[in-house]
């Protein structure tokens, strides 16, 4: 921690240096740490590669220092790329949509894509720059770059990049067909009541919240459980809050709030809904209730439903992490959860500067764990998995109404 502080110190005070003694002083760090140092500094200044090279030469020489150095005024010099490549930072971005992942709890996105090869397909589209320029574009948009054996997501499954090619074909498919395609996955419970949530909010001094000493379950209301489902195509989303317990049937019955609410209104024409899910939990690919209530709700809405899992160890590659959870955690940082109606309103004041939009749905119903599906049921399904990895990717067409009019009063 203390050498973060001194690093941010220093620069706050590289800040307000004119462009010589900001080289010169960059330079002298790069000297300073030694192997590595070049590359250090220039990541954590973002200053260029040539200029602190120069900076190291001048101080190693020092007749070669100018104190008298002419200083441009400010904003002199060549102007940053994407000041006049107005389509820059958008390419960009959509290069970095299949390669993108993110922590739910905070606002940290990486890729495992290197700059080098960004530049590369960049220049493909137009943009003639270097890998350092890709670099620093990412880092103002929130990137780290992290390499996948170093996440904790575990061993790397064979599968996995086959996976999510075919995921970002079937996603582009629909969306040129002006199909919904919703990302779906359920966030860490929480519990409710006047608990101490960590993170700091802004109160008077000297009169900070006041919070329980202990977090026995018992002093609270109960649990919060948000099932969220998030539109690609709309940056909108509907977060199911339950009070019992994630289980398929209510993975299910959010996804049809979510329809019910918004996807019905947004999409009056759509032929066909694409979901992307986890490959376990509450909407596992083995998941027998899962792909039932699925049906039901196929058979509900008279379109068929595409389901495409991602592969294990890679939850955080689901858009609904980076898009709109992260957010949530943050927008309720260091504030008590003390009763379900806060709950509500603090997951619906979520918004972003892309405009996202979050509605919150408080759902009172009682899920029950354990629910066997008989092989019988299972018969009934019209499921057809796909041709490709059909252990994760498969369809559930409507049953005609004769054949499934039981099942649904049931």
């Amino acid at each position: 921690m203390a050498d973060n502080a001194h690093e941010e110190l220093w620069l706050k005070v590289l800040a307000t240096l004119d462009e010589a003694r900001a080289r010169w002083s960059v330079a002298q760090k790069a000297i300073e740490w030694g192997r590595g140092g070049l590359q250090r500094t220039q990541a954590l200044t973002g200053m260029a590669r040539p200029t602190i090279i120069k900076g190291m030469r001048e101080l190693r020489n020092p007749q070669e220092l100018n104190s008298e150095e002419r200083v441009r005024k400010p904003g002199g010099g060549r102007k940053r790329r994407e000041s006049w490549d107005s389509t820059l930072v958008q390419d960009l971005e959509h290069l970095m949509e299949e390669n993108t992942a993110g922590d739910p709890m905070s606002l940290l996105r990486w890729s495992s894509k290197s700059t080098g090869r960004l530049a590369a397909e960049l220049s493909q589209r137009g943009h003639r720059l270097s890998a350092d320029t890709v670099g620093r574009l990412l880092k103002q948009q929130g990137y780290s770059l992290q390499a996948n054996v170093k996440t904790k997501e575990g061993k790397q499954h064979p599968d996995r990049d086959g996976q999510f090619r075919y995921i970002n074909q079937q996603v582009k498919a629909f969306i040129a067909r002006g199909d919904p395609v919703i990302s779906v996955d359920t966030k860490k419970k929480e519990r409710v009541g006047e608990f101490k949530n960590p993170g700091r909010t802004w109160h008077e001094h000297g009169h900070p919240r006041q919070v329980l000493v202990y977090d026995y379950p018992s002093l609270g209301l109960g649990i919060a459980i948000p099932y969220g489902t998030y539109d690609l195509q709309q940056n909108q989303g509907l977060v199911n809050v339950g009070m019992t317990y994630d289980t398929a049937a209510f993975a299910v019955e959010s996804i049809r709030r979510w329809w019910d609410h918004l996807g019905r209104p947004h999409y009056p024409h759509a032929k066909a809904l694409l979901i992307c899910a986890d490959g376990g939990g509450s909407n596992g690919s083995r998941n027998r209730g899962w792909k039932v209530g699925l049906q039901r709700l196929a058979d509900q809405i008279g379109r068929p439903i595409t389901v495409c899992h991602y592969p294990p160890g890679t939850s955080k590659w689901n858009k609904i992490e980076h898009r709109m959870f992260s957010f949530i955690s943050v927008n309720w940082r260091g504030e008590p959860l003390v009763s379900y109606e806060t709950v509500i309103t603090l997951i619906s004041t979520t918004t972003t500067k892309t405009g996202l939009q979050v509605k919150a749905l408080l759902d009172t119903g009682h899920y029950e764990r354990g629910i066997k599906i008989s092989d019988e049921e299972m018969q009934q399904l019209h499921l057809q998995p796909h041709a490709l990895y059909p252990r994760w990717n498969y369809t559930l067409a409507p049953r005609p109404s004769a054949k499934h009019r039981g099942l649904l009063e049931r």
